[in-house]
Formats: structure tokens, C-alpha cells, sequence
């Protein structure tokens, strides 16, 4: 009797992916979703090509170095894939080199955005049946598995046989989404997205430093400012009230030291206002931008908003953050707090306007979980390493006799929690 080997589960962010076996608690490997491939070169020996030339390329930081005649190319744009030959060698040097499996061997869970479309589904399942064979192939979407993995890590009993309802915000490097989940399924014409993240934090955090004339080595700001961003900011209550806190203690102003690469100089940043200026960014973006100036507790309260009226109470009481964006101090608290202000602010003007309804208050809870920043991996490892779960797989008799357009759609995941 052939013994179940675990499945495979990928998560293609926009950044990074994540891939290892199902069962574990984070990721075997974090790669950088990007690829270097030799320029297109004319050969010198009748025309005819190199035994090995298509296996000449480099994935993740092994890309980043600089190499003569190589093209860098990123294959997913915004969470959808845009090179798939790319993608197709990407994937397979994410199997063999650094997983080490063999494909045929494995059922193969992979994420996909929200708002991806059949196609990319078909051609997805296209390649992992016919190039790697594999038994099995289940494609969830990213949001769905960051709210499995807050179900799943609930401490209390209120978690058993829930339904997965409810709103995922998902920030990473590139971009927000606020994405409505109601059991199981996303309702994709409510989803919302916000063109700040991680990454605006970081620039914003580089321009504060130089314009205070700080001895930001430019070779290493972007590494710099990420390691301020990750060990000193925080979201505050109040900015004008916290700026009065660091004008009357001095004690809150932080000192980051580091050394140039070349000359190994040593040199010293003081870090002050960037602190809580930089996450507030979610919560007054018209302080840094003209572009965009809706804040994150509003794009979540019209989002919730423009779902089903049923499906509302559900959505505001279940909100849960995904991505290492969403983990600054305090940014639980603060967006909790301002989304409960826009709710009471209706249900009073509602209360005034017909003081005889009986209406009760919108419940808002904003959840956090130990496996915030890899949620959507953890979701992932968790569901494929349910016996029951893989029944959902779609198989490789099915993907013969049917085709691609099996992948298409997948069963809800209410039926596994």
C-alpha cells in the first residue's frame, strides 16, 4: 500500500513566495518572486542551440546579482502572472532545487489574488499537470486562507464549526486589499484596494532621513530604512499629541547604528518623528500624498458597506489582518477604534432619525493572530494537511477527462472547518 506523502503548498506573493510541506508552522523556503534569464544571443555553431541553455537562469537572491547578459524580469505584477514561461521555470527551480521533491509524488496547493481571472487558472493548471505531473492540484485564494489561519488559531471554543466569514485586510509590500469573505466565498464586486503599503512606509521613512541631513549610506538606505521601519515605528493614538510627547522626552528618540560595506565605517542615525510618522500613513495618507486620501478605517467601513445587508454585522465582527505590513504596534487598536467611531456615528444619526427602532449597536472586532505575517501560508498548511481536505483536490483523472477548466472553480471551504 503507497503511503500519502504531504502536499506542497506555494504561496506566488507579489514580493516574496513561501513554499514548503503542509503541516509546518512557516514556510521551509522565502524567495523572492523574481527571475534572471540569459538575453536571446545568436549562436555561432550552425544555428543550433546549447544542450543546457534552457536551464541557464537564477531565481530569487541568486537573481539579484549582477551578471552580463542576463534579463531580470518579475513574473507576477500585482499578484497576477504576466511572464509565464517565466513562471513555468520559476516554479520548477522552487521544486526541484530548493524542495526537493518529486512533483508526481505530491498533491500541489497553490495561491492565487483575489480578482485573478479563469484563465490564469486554466493555464495554471495546465502547467502542473502536464510539465510536473502532479497527482493533485487545489488553487485558493490568498484571502480566504489568511481567514482560515485566524479561525483556526482562535484560543477559545468560538472558533469550532464557524463559517468562514469575514473581512480580510491584506497589506504587504505593494499594495492593500480589503477583501470580504462571506462562507467561503469572496465577493469579488465589494473588494477594495489601497496603492499604499510597506513599501511607501519605507520610502517615506529614506526622504525623512535625508531631509534631516542624516548619514544614510546610499548604497544601503532601502535595507536601512527597512530595519527602522521593523524595529522602531509604531501607530499612535494621536500625532499632534504625540509630537508633544517627544518635544517634552527626549528618552523616546532612538539611535540606530551600522556599518558602510565598502570603507566599514561605522555611523550613527537618530530616529524620532519617522517613528509613528511612518504607519500613519494607513490612517492620514492625505499628510503624504494627493493621490489617494481615503484612510484604511473608511476604505474597510465602505467596503463592509456595500456587501449584501445581511452579511454586514458578520463582517464587522470579524475583521482579521494579514501581511508583515499589519503588524506595527498598536495599528489593532487604533484601526478597531476608528472603525467603531464610523459605526456609532450611523447608528446615531439612525437612532435620531427613528428613535422608535429597535436597533442594536454593530459589533467590531478587529483579530490578530500569532501567524499574522505568514497567514496566508499558515491557512494554506493547515487546510492541506487536513486527511478530509484533500477529497477537494482536483485529481489527474479528472483534469484528463475534463480538462483545465476543472480548475475553474474549487469547493468552499465551509465544508472543511
Amino acid at each position: 500500500m503507497s503511503v500519502q506523502k504531504p502536499p506542497v503548498v506555494i504561496d506566488n506573493g507579489t514580493g516574496y513566495t513561501k513554499m514548503g510541506y503542509a503541516s509546518n508552522y512557516e514556510p521551509n523556503y522565502i524567495v523572492p518572486t523574481l527571475i534572471s534569464t540569459r538575453a536571446e544571443q545568436k549562436s555561432s555553431v550552425g544555428g543550433k542551440k546549447n544542450d543546457v541553455e534552457d536551464l541557464d537562469f537564477f531565481i530569487g537572491a541568486e537573481a539579484v546579482e549582477k551578471r552580463d547578459n542576463y534579463n531580470v524580469d518579475y513574473p507576477i505584477r500585482h499578484g497576477i502572472i504576466d511572464n509565464w514561461d517565466n513562471m513555468e521555470k520559476y516554479w520548477a527551480r522552487c521544486i526541484y532545487q530548493y524542495l526537493c521533491c518529486d512533483p508526481e509524488e505530491h498533491h500541489m496547493l497553490l495561491t492565487e489574488p483575489p480578482m485573478n481571472t479563469p484563465e490564469n487558472r486554466e493555464y495554471t493548471a495546465e502547467i502542473m499537470f502536464e510539465t510536473f505531473n502532479v497527482p493533485g492540484l487545489y488553487i485558493a485564494v490568498q484571502a480566504v486562507l489568511a481567514l482560515c489561519a485566524s479561525l483556526l488559531t482562535k484560543t477559545d471554543n468560538s472558533g469550532k464549526n464557524a463559517s468562514v466569514t469575514g473581512t480580510v485586510i491584506d497589506s504587504g509590500d505593494g499594495v492593500t486589499h480589503v477583501i470580504p469573505v462571506v462562507e467561503g466565498y469572496v465577493i469579488g464586486s465589494c473588494i477594495k484596494h489601497i496603492p499604499l503599503a510597506g513599501r511607501d512606509v519605507t520610502n517615506f521613512i529614506i526622504n525623512y532621513l535625508r531631509d534631516r541631513g542624516e548619514p544614510l549610506p546610499p548604497e544601503a538606505s532601502i535595507d536601512v530604512a527597512k530595519q527602522i521601519k521593523e524595529a522602531y515605528c509604531y501607530v499612535s493614538p494621536d500625532v499632534v499629541k504625540e509630537y508633544q510627547k517627544y518635544d517634552t522626552d527626549p528618552t523616546r528618540f532612538r539611535e540606530f547604528k551600522g556599518k558602510t560595506e565598502r570603507t566599514n565605517k561605522e555611523y550613527k542615525i537618530d530616529v524620532g518623528y519617522e517613528r509613528f510618522l511612518g504607519p500613519e500613513i494607513f490612517f492620514s495618507p492625505e499628510i503624504f500624498s494627493s493621490d489617494w486620501t481615503s484612510p484604511l478605517p473608511s476604505v474597510v467601513d465602505a467596503t463592509i458597506q456595500a456587501c449584501p445587508i445581511d452579511c454586514r454585522r458578520p463582517l464587522f465582527r470579524y475583521i482579521t489582518l494579514s501581511g508583515g505590513s499589519t503588524m506595527f504596534k498598536h495599528f489593532t487598536k487604533r484601526l478597531e477604534r476608528d472603525i467603531r467611531r464610523k459605526t456609532k456615528e450611523r447608528y446615531d444619526f439612525t437612532k435620531s432619525k427613528y428613535p422608535n427602532l429597535d436597533i442594536k449597536p454593530t459589533e467590531v472586532n478587529v483579530i490578530t493572530h500569532p501567524f499574522q505575517r505568514f497567514a496566508v501560508w499558515f491557512g494554506g498548511s493547515m487546510l492541506a494537511s487536513q486527511p478530509e481536505f484533500l477529497s477537494f483536490f482536483h485529481t489527474k483523472a479528472e483534469y484528463e477527462e475534463q480538462g483545465p477548466r476543472i480548475a475553474r472553480s474549487n469547493p468552499v471551504f465551509a465544508q472543511v472547518t
